[in-house]
């Protein structure tokens, strides 16, 4: 994602959430159809008429990536997995699970579903077309529904591609964990052919671009850039969570952290703390107990010339759940705290003493030693 995503509505429980980027592509996709194939297919239309069906087909789209997403949500939460919900963004929709499918055929299930949606909506919407020119309906309508029809034809083919983390290479992956009982190795192969198909698409685009069609080229390059990435950050995030699920948080906290009296100025706290440990955000303690946090925003909302004035203790505010973690939570707790809130440090709390803190520095670091030892073994 690009930023932190704005809830629109909740359905069944799962929260829809979109990302300011897919503003972007509803915007690109508007004009597109407005400016572009409605004008083509449906010619002598009114230019209103064009952006009617443009704006039509835009929200067709919307309406289609959830239900695509809405159907692996479902299926996900009648196999026990727990999802944070649907986030629409400019590669399309992205249903976010919290753990892995517990075996192979949730991950199958779950996987095939979201194409058949497709299918289902292209077949519903083809139906509804031919009903349409059968009863006289405006050609207007008939064409967004022969477009919607298309439309998902299209993405469920699309997201048959066996490369993870597609749908179908989701369905890749099942077949090969069913076959080798080794999750992690079949998360490894069905990654390096999503990694791989994400490269062929970038040098489709490099391809398109060199030869004139920049637009085109643009996107299949940016998208392989996407599956790319979003392939061997899967794999990562596998390798993190079956590491870390082994890990409590007191495992992985630095004891006796940096911790700030609640009596100092701001003057004092930016040139004595700031300036030396370079963190951006600190425990506050008061005769030995947690009683807030103090961050470096938090600091900049107030004048500088006003920072002699302040002290910690009355800038400073109460911790919460998106800034701490209990010592003995499992140590992927804290990774999907920091996922959530883009917190890099949390404060490791038992009611109200600080026990610790755990960084996001030092998991990594954990991670990237775990990796670097399953590299050596691959390769003996």
């Amino acid at each position: 994602m690009f930023g932190r995503p704005i809830s629109l509505f909740k359905i069944f429980g799962f929260e829809i959430k979109i990302d300011i980027s897919w503003l972007v592509l509803a915007a690109l996709i508007t004009w597109s159809l407005a400016s572009g194939l409605f004008p083509e297919y449906y010619k002598d239309l009114p230019l209103a008429a064009y952006w009617w069906m443009g704006t039509a087909g835009t929200v067709g789209l919307f309406l289609s990536i959830i239900i695509h997403e809405l159907t692996h949500s479902l299926i996900a939460r009648h196999y026990g997995i727990s999802m944070k919900g649907i986030t629409l963004f400019i590669f399309g929709g992205v249903a976010q699970m919290e753990d892995d499918p517990p075996h192979p055929k949730a991950e199958f299930m779950m996987a095939i579903v979201g194409p058949l949606s497709s299918g289902f909506i292209s077949l519903f919407s083809f139906l509804l077309c031919n009903l349409g020119e059968s009863s006289g309906w405006p050609v207007t309508v008939n064409g967004v529904l022969n477009y919607l029809a298309w439309l998902n034809i299209i993405l469920a083919v699309f997201n048959l591609i066996p490369a993870f983390p597609l749908d179908g290479g989701r369905v890749l992956r099942s077949a090969l964990w069913s076959w080798k009982k080794d999750i992690r190795w079949a998360t490894g192969i069905a990654a390096q052919i999503g990694s791989g198909f994400g490269i062929l698409l970038i040098i489709m685009g490099i391809v398109y671009i060199v030869s004139g069609n920049f637009v085109s080229g643009l996107w299949w390059f940016l998208i392989g850039l996407f599956l790319r990435s979003t392939a061997q950050m899967s794999y990562q995030q596998l390798l993190a969570r079956n590491l870390f699920n082994t890990k409590k948080v007191n495992d992985l906290m630095v004891k006796n952290p940096v911790t700030v009296p609640r009596s100092i100025s701001l003057e004092e706290f930016i040139r004595d703390y700031v300036y030396k440990h370079h963190f951006q955000t600190y425990p506050v303690l008061s005769f030995g107990k947690l009683t807030g946090c103090i961050s470096i925003k938090q600091v900049a909302s107030i004048p500088r010339e006003e920072w002699a004035q302040y002290t910690v203790g009355a800038v400073a505010s109460p911790c919460s759940e998106e800034t701490t973690v209990g010592p003995d939570e499992d140590a992927n707790k804290a990774l999907e705290i920091m996922n959530r809130t883009g917190n890099s440090r949390l404060l490791v709390v038992r009611g109200d003493q600080l026990e610790g803190i755990i960084a996001l520095k030092d998991m990594l670091a954990l991670l990237s030693l775990k990796m670097e030892l399953n590299d050596l073994e691959k390769n003996k």
